[in-house]
């Protein structure tokens, strides 16, 4: 079945405000059609195939699970945002113990406590700004101020692996990237 769009003719809704018009119970409203959408299952087979773009992120919590797990939360967002943004949107750890209003500066590069280590996907990070060279010249070259790392473009794809809180983890945690092959021949 097809949707009918609708034309309403000029003046067919005049304001009751104006004077020289009084409210008529009876009055017509002219309608004309002017053309059919076509029908959405059509359009929902070719929409559903298409995914509008988005960044995967696995976020990797400093503190392992009483089986000696790491405790991984899976998100996705799409690319442009602060990965602090995206971090708070999506209730992820974020500051720790700095977490209360008047231990971090809420984005503003100054304070250093929103640190994340960048195991995968840096490639889709913007590179170090200047508040981020000055605040971790001493760190590794793959820790980044969540409140100064940009995401990719909106129209980025791909994933991201951050750790949370690196420098509280308790463990040393290797990503190692495996091959499908590799996983089923084991």
């Amino acid at each position: 079945m097809s949707l009918l769009q609708l034309k309403l003719a000029p003046n067919a809704f005049t304001p009751l405000s104006h004077p020289s018009h009084r409210f008529r119970p009876n009055r017509t409203i002219k309608i004309r059609a002017v053309g059919t959408v076509p029908d959405q299952k059509n359009s929902e087979t070719t929409q559903s195939n298409i995914e509008p773009p988005s960044v995967g992120f696995a976020f990797v919590s400093s503190v392992l699970l009483p089986d000696g797990t790491p405790d991984v939360h899976y998100r996705t967002a799409t690319g442009g945002q602060k990965l602090r943004n995206i971090m708070l949107d999506s209730n992820i750890e974020l500051y720790g113990p700095y977490g209360r209003v008047l231990l971090n500066c809420g984005g503003g590069g100054t304070c250093a406590t929103c640190m994340v280590e960048v195991l995968e996907g840096k490639e889709l990070l913007n590179p170090r700004t200047e508040k981020e060279i000055e605040k971790l010249k001493r760190k590794p070259k793959n820790w980044r101020l969540a409140c100064q790392t940009v995401v990719g473009e909106a129209d980025s794809t791909g994933v991201v692996v951050i750790q949370q809180l690196p420098e509280w983890k308790g463990h040393e945690w290797k990503y190692e990237k495996g091959d499908d092959e590799s996983v089923e021949s084991s």
